[in-house]
């Protein structure tokens, strides 16, 4: 991208408010977009016509069509690892063809999915067994995307949830394993271990922990265990049929794994039929993203958004915002997709990047994060760009009147973050309360909003398992999209090897097996202190 030019539109901005923009009586309709029944709205943002075709222009100039096809057709664009990029693979059409080193992958996608709605089904209708009866509790041990995936999904489709209660162990932290386990009957309770390669240390760690609370109970635990593993030869050391060990292949990362296998227990929860739609929504987003046009396309849009106000106008972080409780780990999922996927400092031929890679995204479920950090959104000196979502609709009926008031909050702190208060509308207001004087100033002073302040929204009618598929797949092509435009590549995650090793090697020195010969003083002292 020439982040030079992008620099100078985005200067061109400043002084400017949002609201001028909207002089423009058509701009509502022309900076929004919808596809198969989303709305995505990005008028309250300083996002003009002409830094809009700029950003259009450098999305064909860097070759984005090309690219996205690559990677739909199974061409091996994570260059680093020498692998494809297919969880677009995992949700594709019955009779698509994709290869990958000549070979159509779709047949094996399908067979996996089929088996895996075999076990579901069977574990949601005592087909299968615990061996104190039918399973009423299944825990998924894994961690990154082989947790943050599943728990996100199996919370937002709680509607949809009919099968065994679900739960999740990821941290390495005993009290995570501890707190879920207790209460559970081991009879009844299926173990599900996530680990491409049955070796991830806190998986591992958890699983054989969760495997001797069972034995204490159960003649045979490995029968009520089930893995998501390529480890044919290690699941069935830890004792598991190979009947119940799902694999999946290299070119699935992590954090976009949980169309497959990974998914297994989301799909035990609201069963094989309603996991079939989330996928199908998924997969209707990757065809819009295919096939529509740039500038009408909610991947691309959303994209070059984000890239505007983070490496056009310096917005160090983004709020994703969802008005849905069922949403409220939505913002950590992204967090991982985004900064897993584009928190990379050079670009695919190793040299240093010319520009700031991702953001960092958080947020939590409105309207909880109005009462803890909407403050620094609308009067502290840092500008946060905000991305709302929110429902036509809920599911409770009777509650109805919740959901108007909650989508009112929504809308109302997009208008607000963009409009503010003015000094002379808060001295107007702090007058009316009878202050006068320096005392009226200095009140008045206190609730001036700054506006000007981008937001986008994006509107679903309700959240069923396809509209969750359509989100996550959204966002998924955003990463696809801005890593094209950084030059970057989105899937591979060196960043987290480094910690990994430091410390295993860390494991002996703490038990008092080795001496910390070689540490840096502060961890020698550190050592000691907690050896003390």
């Amino acid at each position: 991208m020439d982040f030079q030019t992008l620099a100078s539109h985005a200067k061109r901005t400043q002084g400017r408010h949002i609201l001028d923009l909207f002089k423009d009586a058509g701009r509502a309709m022309a900076f929004s977009t919808h596809a198969d029944g989303l709305l995505f709205d990005y008028s309250k943002t300083n996002l003009d016509r002409d830094a809009l075709e700029f950003l259009l222009a450098e999305a064909e100039r860097a070759g984005l069509a090309e690219k996205r096809d690559a990677m739909f057709s199974g061409a091996k664009i994570n260059e680093t690892e020498g692998r494809a990029v297919l969880h677009t693979a995992l949700r594709a059409a019955f009779g698509t063809v994709v290869e990958v080193d000549g070979e159509n992958v779709i047949p094996g996608v399908r067979a996996t999915r089929d088996r895996m709605a075999e076990f579901a089904n069977a574990v949601r209708d005592g087909s299968y067994i615990g061996q104190g009866g039918k399973i009423t509790d299944v825990v998924n041990i894994g961690i990154g995307g082989s947790d943050l995936g599943p728990v996100m999904a199996v919370k937002a489709l709680a509607p949809y949830c009919n099968g065994p209660r679900c739960h999740f162990i990821s941290n390495i932290d005993g009290a995570h394993l501890a707190d879920v386990l207790k209460g559970l009957n081991p009879e009844t309770t299926l173990v599900i271990v996530a680990s491409k390669t049955f070796t991830t240390i806190e998986t591992m760690t958890n699983a054989a922990s969760a495997k001797a609370w069972m034995g204490a109970l159960v003649a045979d635990p490995g029968a009520q265990f089930a893995a998501l593993s390529t480890s044919a030869e290690k699941t069935a050391d830890f004792g598991i049929d190979a009947s119940r060990v799902f694999g999946f292949e290299d070119w699935v990362g992590g954090r976009y794994s949980m169309w497959g296998p990974i998914g297994l227990s989301l799909m035990i929860a609201i069963g094989p039929e309603n996991f079939a739609d989330f996928l199908a929504g998924a997969r209707a987003m990757d065809d819009h993203f295919r096939k529509a046009d740039l500038r009408q396309n909610l991947p691309v849009l959303l994209a070059l958004v984000g890239m505007w106000h983070h490496q056009g106008l310096g917005y160090a972080t983004r709020a994703v915002l969802p008005y849905e409780q069922r949403l409220e780990r939505l913002p950590a999922y992204l967090q991982q997709l985004e900064m897993e996927s584009n928190g990379k400092r050079v670009s695919m031929d190793g040299a240093d990047l010319q520009s700031v890679s991702g953001p960092v995204v958080w947020g939590e479920p409105g309207t909880n994060g109005q009462h803890a950090f909407y403050q620094l959104i609308h009067q502290g000196t840092a500008i946060v760009p905000c991305e709302f979502m929110v429902g036509k609709q809920g599911f409770e009926a009777d509650l109805s009147h919740h959901h108007h008031l909650l989508v009112a909050n929504c809308l109302a702190q997009s208008e607000a973050l963009m409009k503010g208060r003015s000094l002379a509308e808060a001295t107007e207001i702090m007058a009316a309360k009878g202050l006068t004087g320096d005392e009226l100033d200095r009140q008045a002073r206190h609730r001036v909003f700054p506006g000007n302040r981008p937001s986008t929204t994006l509107i679903y009618d309700k959240l069923t398992p396809f509209v969750l598929g359509q989100i996550v797949a959204l966002y998924e092509h955003r990463v696809f999209v801005e890593g094209v435009l950084l030059g970057i590549n989105s899937y591979d995650q060196w960043g987290v090897e480094l910690g990994k090793e430091l410390a295993l090697a860390l494991g002996p020195v703490l038990s008092g097996e080795e001496v910390p010969d070689g540490k840096d003083p502060s961890t020698r002292m550190l050592v000691q202190h907690l050896q003390s």
